[in-house]
């Protein structure tokens, strides 16, 4: 992480999950407070509309212009909007409107606390690594994804076991016979690969996780490799429905003869944190982690 700010450099875009019940009050509330600590707001279109406030920008746009984005919502809606900004990443301050948020620093009972964090720079940036994802057909770019979470590569409609030939840095590791195959960051650590069965990994780790889903071989277990290092997938000769999906959107079918490369980014993710939170308060509190009863 890096040492304390001394507080945003520029505007504060403001970008909410417009279908929370406490969505438009909390914009309100937040753009009065920092206007009022004469920081610059703009907001998101929608979240410009129902907050009742003029104009409203993309999430690229806002991505341009601001020196950090206050995000009201969970964990898929910093997702959403980290691929809505593409290549404009700037850093990310997540309120939580939802159950769990990994990746948002306060609760929204805590919006006061997280007002004052930004305008007294009193907050942390957690730098998050990300993935670059490519599907590639006989040398051609067919699509490229960056992602903050996983690559996910699985069965369709079809309720069957996919064979995927997998190989780390040109050596072939193992053909998967599974529902499926996720590639995660240490950020992605704690979403769809720990479900599967995967290990909790730190965010400065440097690391990416290799975990396959109800694999039909029970020693296939998750595999931890270093974030330099690059991973190929390919569909085994014969295997039709597998679709590749990047952090829970965009889906993309996979065809025959097609690989998909995954390797980290050139690109990072600054989060907000509180620096009194370290991420082990965050995995005790969000796991429910009370320790033995005994």
């Amino acid at each position: 992480m890096s040492p304390e700010n001394k507080g945003p450099i520029g505007p504060v875009g403001l970008v909410a999950h417009s279908e929370k019940p406490q969505a438009s009050e909390l914009l309100r509330l937040l753009a009065a407070e920092l206007r009022a600590c004469e920081v610059e707001v703009l907001m998101e279109t929608e979240s410009a509309r129902i907050a009742a406030e003029p104009g409203g920008l993309p999430v690229a746009e806002l991505g341009k212009r601001c020196a950090m984005l206050l995000v009201l919502g969970g964990d898929g809606t910093i997702l959403k909007v980290v691929h809505e900004l593409g290549e404009h990443l700037c850093p990310i301050f997540g309120i939580n409107l939802g159950s769990l948020g990994f990746l948002t620093c306060v609760s929204s009972a805590n919006v006061r606390q997280a007002i004052n964090a930004i305008c007294t720079g009193s907050y942390t940036l957690s730098r998050r690594s990300l993935l670059e994802v490519t599907l590639e057909h006989e040398g051609q770019v067919l699509a490229r994804r960056i992602a903050l979470n996983e690559a996910v590569i699985s069965r369709g409609a079809f309720s069957r076991l996919i064979k995927l030939d997998t190989w780390i840095d040109s050596v072939n590791l193992t053909q998967y016979n599974a529902d499926g195959l996720i590639v995660a960051t240490p950020t992605g650590s704690t979403a769809y690969s720990l479900s599967a069965g995967g290990p909790v990994i730190a965010p400065d780790a440097g690391v990416l996780v290799v975990t396959p889903v109800c694999p039909h071989v029970l020693t296939n277990r998750s595999l931890v490799v270093g974030d330099r290092s690059e991973i190929v997938v390919c569909p085994v000769h014969g295997q039709s429905d597998v679709v590749l999906t990047v952090d829970g959107h965009q889906p993309v079918q996979v065809r025959e003869g097609d690989r998909i490369c995954i390797r980290k980014s050139t690109m990072e993710l600054s989060l907000a944190v509180l620096p009194e939170l370290s991420f082990c308060e965050v995995l005790r509190e969000k796991l429910k982690w009370s320790g033995s009863a005994v």
